[in-house]
């Protein structure tokens, strides 16, 4: 099989030839600049351009194309561009102000995180409110200039699946603006307030994305975006409150990737178990990134309850096993998984979430030397 023929295959719930592999083609399944560099040096590369910068507040990378062909990884990124109109602004080494007015800001050596936004000194906020920002401009030319071209190329002069990503949901983007334990109270005090805030959000996401694929639709392959909607313990909000409130959202995003054809691969952290159902139902078709530390995300019974309708996009634990684990160890990790997953289709390879600066690089090539090894179709289950 091809590359594309590859991920697709596993996007319809057939078996590959061997278990598809992903590195670096979505927002939560690359790799940090310091990962990146220390796996460049482990595997002997000679220095080159410095990496595309994939997120500037993950400080993830895309995978140099060396890397990515040592493991065979069947997929590649289709990024959007960025704000012209109102670009990011830089505050200090440490710390920048985005197009939304949401500053983001990290400690030395450490990730950024949003730190203000529009709405965070609000006590009572109510929709009124929404009126007395600025807005960013979901049309922004920025966004979308070249994309279509360089979708093109990707897909006609190699044989990867072309992801999309179409960044966050609307959950995100309403934390990101309000503040993540104040928003979360919103939706129970001040629900008129958080239900025209999530409006706003999916409105700007849901434009972006029809442009994007209506610049590039014909040369993507699929569409991945991200809402986090679980914890380690259990879901983010009652499953209830999801399906009022987040739910019929998530359904304006996922209507638009379906107006085009196109597989989704959903991702949310954390324990979502209790939501697969409402996944399927609104047309997701591959979860990522399986987060399975959490609670109730056993692979084995994933695959059991939910295999025939779902694809499995990640599932190799970044919590434990690739950052403190031995090589031998990771190994194990990508039987088991592939065991639980791979049979009949429906499974995609990676880590649970980005690498790390702290995973060993002898583990991160364990991990795709097995999955290699290991996931052909004719391997038996675990």
């Amino acid at each position: 099989m091809t590359h594309r023929e590859r991920i697709l295959t596993a996007l319809r719930r057939r078996e590959p030839d061997r278990t598809p592999l992903d590195l670096g083609s979505t927002l939560a399944s690359t790799m940090t600049e310091k990962a990146h560099a220390r796996m460049r040096e482990h595997l002997g590369l000679p220095a080159g351009l410095p990496p595309i910068v994939f997120s500037k507040r993950s400080c993830t990378v895309v995978p140099d194309e060396a890397i990515l062909e040592r493991f065979q990884v069947d997929c590649r990124p289709l990024l959007l561009g960025s704000a012209e109109e109102r670009p990011d602004r830089e505050l200090s080494a440490d710390s920048f102000l985005d197009e939304w007015g949401v500053t983001w800001s990290r400690p030395v050596g450490g990730h950024f995180i949003s730190a203000g936004g529009p709405f965070y000194k609000y006590d009572e906020p109510s929709p009124a409110d929404l009126d007395s920002v600025e807005w960013p401009d979901p049309a922004d030319q920025g966004r979308f200039r070249g994309l279509g071209e360089r979708a093109r190329l990707l897909h006609e002069t190699t044989d990867f699946a072309v992801v999309l990503n179409l960044g966050v949901g609307p959950v995100h983007q309403c934390q990101f603006l309000r503040g993540y334990g104040e928003w979360l109270e919103d939706l129970v005090a001040r629900p008129v307030f958080a239900e025209a805030l999530l409006d706003r959000a999916t409105d700007f996401w849901g434009s972006v994305s029809d442009r994007a694929l209506t610049e590039a639709g014909e040369f993507v392959d699929l569409v991945w975006y991200g809402d986090d909607v679980g914890t380690q313990r259990g879901c983010l909000m009652r499953p209830d409150t999801y399906r009022r409130v987040i739910k019929p959202r998530h359904k304006r995003m996922a209507e638009v990737a379906r107006r085009y054809g196109k597989p989704i691969v959903f991702h949310s952290c954390g324990s979502v178990y209790p939501l697969i159902p409402d996944f399927i139902e609104i047309g997701i078709d591959a979860l990522n990134p399986v987060q399975v530390s959490a609670a109730r995300m056993d692979t084995r019974q994933l695959k059991r309850e939910f295999g025939r309708d779902l694809t499995f996009w990640g599932g190799v634990d970044t919590q434990l096993v690739l950052p403190w684990g031995t090589p031998e160890q990771v190994r194990d990790e990508v039987r088991r998984r592939i065991g639980d997953l791979a049979e009949g289709g429906g499974y995609v390879l990676c880590a649970v979430h980005n690498i790390q600066a702290e995973v060993p690089p002898a583990n991160v090539q364990a991990m795709y030397e097995e999955a290699l090894a290991y996931g052909r179709a004719a391997a038996p289950a675990s």
